[in-house]
Formats: C-alpha cells, structure tokens, sequence
C-alpha cells in the first residue's frame, strides 16, 4: 500500500469481478470490524433486511408537537421545567401504542427530578444490545427543536418504523432519550452509571444523534468506533454525499457517557456554533463564513430553524445504522456484481487526462439509474482534480469538477444515473490535474451494478 514515503507491491491481480455484499465473516476477515465492536457483529446472522424510508413528513411532526409543547410551557423543554416531562409523556405515548416496553428512570440534577425514557423493542438476542439515543432536553432559553428535537424526533420515527415493519432483527433494539444533557450528560451519565458490568457488556453499540437538522448544516460522522463509522460513511457515499469526522461536540453529547465506560459509539451531526468554511460550503452548499446552526442555544431555536434535506438524509442514515447493526452486520445487502481495477495510473501534474479501464461483461440491458462508481485516488491536492466516468459509447459523466476544495485525496462514493447507456463493455474512469505541484495516482475504482 503506498503512503506518501514509498510506492506500494504491484498486485498479481489489477482486475477483479467479485460478489457485492459479504457477509459477517468476510469483513471480520477483511479487518472491517475492530475488537470493539465484537459485542455488536459477531456470532451466527440472519440476512440483512434494508431500512426502510424515513419520512421526513413524520419526523416533522414530532418536531411540531415538541414545539407545541415549548409553546405551553414556557417556551423552552428544559430539565425540571413542565415542557420537559410532557415531552416525556408524548414520546411515551408514542410507543407504548407501537408495541414498545417502556420505562422512565428518575434522576435528580440540581435540586430537580430529571427522566430518562428507555424503550425496548421485544425480541433479538438480549446478550447483544444496540442502542440508539438523543437527548429530549432544550436549554432554557429557546424550544430546542434542532437541539435537540431533531435527534429524538429522528429516534422516535426510527422505532416506530421498527414497530411499522414488524422487524425481527437478530440483535436487541433498545431507544433512549436523555434528560440533562444541557447540564453536563447527567442523565446518561445516570443511566450508564447504574448498570451493571454485565448489563454494561451487553451492549454491542450506542448510536448517539445530537442536531441533525442544522439550517446551514454539514454531514458530520462520529469516529470513535471504526465499524461503526463506516456503517455511516458508506451510507452517504453510496448517495454522493460527502462526510467529515465530527469535531466540533466531540465529547460533549450522551456518547460520551457510553464511551467512557468502554462501549462502542457512533453517530451523526450536522453542526453547531462552528462557522462554515469556503471548501465546507463548495461540498455541501449553504453559507460560507456562517454558522452550522445559527441559532445553537437560542430563542430562534425553532421548526422554522431545520434543514429538510438534512434532516430527512440523517433520518435515513440513522435509520440504516439500526437495521444493518440490528441485524449483526456491517455490509449493506447485496445488490449485484462490483467490477474492480486495482491497477495504479499516474496522474500528471498539470499534464493530460489520464484513464483506468474496467471491462463488464455478463450483464444484460442497461445500467442502472443509481450506478455506483467508487473512486480511490491518492493526492496531494483533490482541489486540482476533474474526474469523469466514461461510458462504453464515449459518452462522459462529470464526478468532480476542480474547485477550491482543499485537502488531499478522493476516497468517496459516486452515484450516477447510467440508465440510458449498455451496460456491457468498457468504461473508464477519466482524471485530470489542471494545476501544477502536487501529484498523485489513480489506486483503484470500481463500478457496482
């Protein structure tokens, strides 16, 4: 493998054909699943059933009734206020009527009672736990509908869709929504704190989602847990959106009380205070030299303060998350043949294009409309990169255009609607560096139908 020191081993085999979607034991033996995330994936699965759509319609319907309920209490759902026990009582209802066992744990957090709400989803193995969790609590001083109505709002259409799909997954499922967290994660503190050490090893994964519905939002992905992260990463890439590593609340929200006890974590965010960069708004859009969020911690906190696009996205991804863990398995499942060039192609600094052939053969008809072009090139500046598929007629699909985007590297999922071209026959994948002194190669890609 090459790093920026040295050239890595030819491989005896640059052009591959293989089966998409392994099962457990090809990503335990591909070194996918690190040794902490065992709990979750390891043991005999059933098939991975996909998660189903999330609608974005629901989600906000909860965000409407948390509201209404900041509205009648004061304006805020905060720890020891009235809003927060009704917004309890509602998520409570919820899924008691889903089929859900529920149940509310007590807490005291400054001369105040706080809840926790934990409910479990009947069936799965009990000695393998995933979680999912989003604190219910607003600040005082505002509603808190994106933080963080839009992480429970998430969690609870998530366990409906459970409930909804009547899904038996091998693994336990278990929700969570946290009181206090404002105040320092004291209710998940309280609820990881009064587990045993049995009950605490029980749980294979914690997914935490913390405001994911930012008005001028980023995709940001959780690394604490490696399998877990990538469970998340692929997920986006497969839709052609980019993720970065999530910084900004790091150690600030309920994963943080899982992860210090030694639980594997993850989750989703999309930002707070944090102002977007120049490169952050060319990736995703919205406003550059403004906040992800900015009305983090305020009055202004309200339905009208949501990213749909952003929510809905994340509700899916969160979604995802259970089903693929739920089911033991960190691989989506499968959809048809991968095609794969493992060959290096040198890129020239700021010379002519370049291209890496992939042969298909054995296919009938044509491509599809959600073709899945994975790229692999290492550089030492992707701004300078333009990167096109090429259909076997000559026909060009723009990936990338060159742009400010700084950093090195395109390690990402493309998705690209071929379905007016044949599917058999040669595709390439066309780089060029339009900018002089940085440098790089193509180190693999590959096409799943």
């Amino acid at each position: 493998m090459l790093t920026r020191a040295g050239r890595r081993l030819p491989r005896s085999a640059p052009l591959r054909r293989t089966a998409l979607g392994a099962g457990l034991a090809g990503a335990l033996a591909a070194g996918l699943l690190t040794s902490s995330a065992t709990t979750a994936a390891a043991g005999t699965t059933a098939p991975t059933v996909a998660a189903p759509d999330i609608p974005v319609a629901n989600v906000k319907a909860h965000l409407s009734q948390l509201q209404s309920i900041a509205t009648s209490n004061g304006g805020n759902r905060a720890h020891g206020r009235p809003g927060y026990r009704a917004s309890i009582d509602y998520i409570k209802g919820k899924l008691d009527a889903a089929g859900f066992t529920t149940s509310i744990q007590q807490f005291t957090s400054g001369g105040a009672t706080g809840y926790n709400l934990i409910a479990d989803w009947p069936g799965g193995d009990t000695g393998r736990v995933v979680m999912a969790g989003a604190h219910l609590d607003s600040v005082s001083s505002g509603p808190g509908i994106n933080d963080n109505g839009s992480g429970s709002a998430a969690v609870l259409e998530t366990a409906l869709a459970v409930a909804r799909e009547g899904y038996r997954p091998d693994r336990h499922l278990r929700f969570a929504w946290w009181g206090a967290e404002e105040l320092g994660l004291v209710g998940s503190r309280h609820y990881v704190g009064s587990l045993s050490a049995t009950d605490r090893s029980r749980i294979g994964a914690y997914l935490n989602f913390d405001m994911i519905g930012s008005p001028n939002p980023g995709y940001f992905v959780y690394d604490d847990d490696p399998a877990i992260e990538k469970v998340f990463k692929d997920w986006f890439a497969a839709r052609g959106v980019p993720t970065e590593i999530e910084t900004e609340g790091d150690g600030r929200s309920d994963h943080a009380s899982f992860k210090n006890a030694g639980i594997p974590v993850g989750g989703l965010f999309t930002g707070a205070g944090r102002t977007k960069t120049a490169a952050q708004a060319q990736k995703w859009g919205g406003t550059a030299g403004r906040a992800f969020d900015p009305c983090y911690h305020s009055s202004c906190d309200t339905l009208s303060n949501i990213n749909d696009t952003a929510l809905d996205r994340n509700s899916d991804a969160l979604a995802h998350g259970v089903w693929t863990l739920g089911s033991g398995t960190t691989t989506p499942p499968p959809t048809g043949d991968t095609f794969e060039n493992t060959t290096d192609v040198s890129i020239p600094d700021g010379g002519s294009a370049v291209e890496s052939p992939i042969s298909v053969t054995g296919r009938s008809g044509n491509a599809p409309s959600a073709l899945q072009v994975g790229v692999d090139i290492r550089h030492t500046y992707r701004g300078d990169l333009v990167i096109d598929l090429i259909a076997p007629d000559g026909s060009a699909y723009r990936l990338k255009g060159s742009n400010n985007d700084s950093g090195d590297d395109v390690i990402t999922t493309y998705t690209v609607n071929a379905s007016t071209e044949t599917a058999n026959g040669t595709w390439k994948l066309r780089v060029r560096d339009l900018y002089r002194s940085d440098s790089g190669y193509i180190n693999s890609w590959k096409l799943t139908f």
